[in-house]
């Protein structure tokens, strides 16, 4: 993304705010760059889901690593001690802001279909949409895994140490053990379909046959092993030779077996994209393209602008109901437009004259589930099927030079597909496509499988900007298609509400997609209840627990940083 872009955006970002009317389109050169105050030192930060993750990518910060060697090394820990999550075997979504030249680069690591793929690969003998548990521990859901390559991609691009110095803790944690948390010893608790695959079943099982606890130590030495050829050999070490071919033997078994072969693993390529990038109040919010929902969360924000949010509070029930009912139009634009494909109508989308014509479908009260608007009189797609489970993990890193990367990763839903390789799990991001990807009348959905293709997701990893094009914060989350409402109601509550971040991601989840609006019934003043109710909102509980958002404002220079209390996260800085 070029300065003048990000500027000229910014620059309506900054007018938005003082007017209640969008802006017209005007453009204005960027200010100088000052090289002398980018060369000074910030503070570095590292914030992620798990202790030990967030420790082994400060300590390579404190070894002089960048942000992104950093994050290197925190994924190779998540992968160990949050497979539900996240993992090697799985795919990612880098944004990459460059303090030095101020650009913001994404890197797509999303998995891909194999060359065998096939439009109906999810479909059963009978024609119909295989059931959801047999299809995620299926050979056929497993993508070909991109999160090492778009990391190793980053790192030639923008790392300090060399790859080989960035798994030394993953590896020593690996070898010696760890301790089972509470949150990943709560899922060995629940019978998941995954923990019923005989590579998870033996993985999680101590010596006397039971399922581990909170508490039990539970080694790795698989793990440690690959990782200690991943750092010598580089990302072949998963693309090819050995682990390759465990990956290919192991998808291509029954049931249902995958047509992934060592050709799909080889060809693999991270993709180098462009972001797009919003204004939102005084920021600039940026975010993955398609096949991220990135664009859609920028819907969101574009919806919410236009309406009196940012006026109220966390205590007034009508501050809820238009972020439920902004969110559903939102949703019903996205599971209809978004997917692996060059279609989807992105300006249209964000244009200033459509947003106005779908927040005027709000009225005082809830509307019926939504339909997909036209924008641009765009034709309708197939209408979705996707399931999306609610799996991953968000982390940010910023290093002393001031480059950040924000990253949302996953193995799709827990513990992926439940087979494993060499010490991690791989995932099922397959599934992530329509199961059914044709209408009655024959029209496909932009999010049906063919070969190569990635599925959609709903990972939006966001950096925000200021009015300098300096770096001004990140945040992203876990939890599958409920991420742009989690990211959503935090930025509302950081930026609109002026809340710290950690007591922003604090506040009660909601979650409206349809005709269903959930959240964390439990956790709201009984008056928001009762609010919600009055204007057509009966909240149902069910949806918000497992979210794992992590973020960061720079207010006044300083560092406000917040993990989820969900999870088990940490936010830790170092010395500038």
């Amino acid at each position: 993304m070029t300065l003048r872009s990000i500027f000229a955006a910014l620059g309506l970002a900054l007018l938005a705010a003082c007017a209640s009317a969008p802006p017209p389109q005007t453009a204005s050169a960027p200010p100088p760059h000052d090289a002398e105050t980018q060369a000074e030192s910030v503070a570095p930060f590292v914030i992620a889901a798990n202790p030990l993750a967030a420790r082994a990518g400060m300590e390579v910060l404190e070894r002089g690593g960048s942000a992104i060697d950093a994050a290197i090394a925190t994924q190779a820990m998540l992968s160990l001690v949050e497979p539900q999550s996240s993992g090697v075997g799985g795919g990612a979504f880098l944004n990459y802001f460059d303090a030095a030249t101020r650009e913001i680069t994404i890197y797509d690591g999303r998995e891909t279909a194999p060359a065998g793929a096939s439009r109906t690969m999810f479909l059963g003998e009978d024609g119909e949409p295989l059931g959801f548990r047999n299809a995620v521990v299926s050979g056929r859901a497993t993508g070909v895994p991109g999160a090492v390559a778009a990391l190793a991609l980053a790192h030639d691009e923008h790392g300090a140490l060399p790859w080989s110095a960035l798994f030394g803790s993953a590896i020593r944690t690996a070898d010696e053990g760890f301790i089972v948390s509470p949150r990943l010893g709560r899922f060995l608790q629940i019978e998941f379909p995954q923990l019923s695959v005989p590579d998870a079943d033996a993985y999680f099982s101590g010596p006397d046959g039971d399922r581990l606890e909170p508490g039990d130590r539970l080694r790795n030495p698989d793990y440690a092993e690959f990782l200690q050829r991943l750092a010598v050999q580089g990302p072949s070490a998963l693309y090819s030779g050995r682990t390759a071919a465990e990956i290919v033997a192991r998808t291509q078994a029954g049931p249902l077996g995958g047509a992934m072969t060592l050709a799909d693993l080889a060809a693999y390529r991270p993709v180098v994209r462009e972001p797009v990038c919003r204004p939102y109040r005084v920021y600039l919010v940026c975010a993955p393209p398609p096949p991220s929902s990135g664009a859609a969360f920028l819907q969101l924000l574009g919806l919410l602008e236009r309406t009196d949010i940012a006026k109220r509070g966390p205590s007034d029930p009508q501050a809820w109901f238009l972020f439920a009912e902004a969110s559903r139009l939102m949703y019903a634009d996205r599971d209809a437009y978004f997917g692996d494909v060059p279609t989807v109508p992105i300006e249209g989308l964000l244009d200033s004259g459509y947003l106005d014509s779908r927040i005027a479908l709000i009225g005082e009260t809830a509307m019926d589930a939504p339909e997909a608007g036209r924008p641009g009189g765009v034709d309708l797609p197939a209408p979705d099927r996707t399931l999306e489970p609610a799996g991953t993990s968000h982390f940010i890193v910023r290093d002393a030079a001031g480059n950040v990367v924000s990253i949302t990763t996953t193995v799709e839903s827990i513990f992926g597909s439940g087979r494993m390789v060499d010490g991690f799990f791989l995932n099922n991001q397959l599934t992530d496509f329509s199961f059914d990807p044709l209408s009655e009348d024959g029209a496909e959905s932009p999010n049906a499988v063919a070969p190569g293709k990635r599925p959609r997701s709903s990972m939006i990893p966001l950096i925000l900007l200021d009015s300098e094009g300096e770096f001004a914060g990140a945040i992203g989350s876990a939890g599958g298609n409920s991420i742009p409402a989690y990211v959503g109601k935090s930025l509302v509550a950081a930026i609109d509400w002026g809340m710290s971040m950690q007591d922003a991601l604090a506040q009660p989840n909601l979650v409206a997609r349809g005709s269903r609006i959930g959240g964390e019934v439990g956790d709201f003043d009984p008056a928001i209840v009762a609010g919600l109710a009055e204007r057509g909102i009966e909240l149902q509980p069910g949806q918000g627990e497992d979210s794992g958002v992590h973020g960061v404002l720079i207010r006044n220079g300083e560092v406000d940083g917040g993990y989820d209390p969900r999870r088990e996260g940490v936010v830790l800085t170092g010395e500038r």
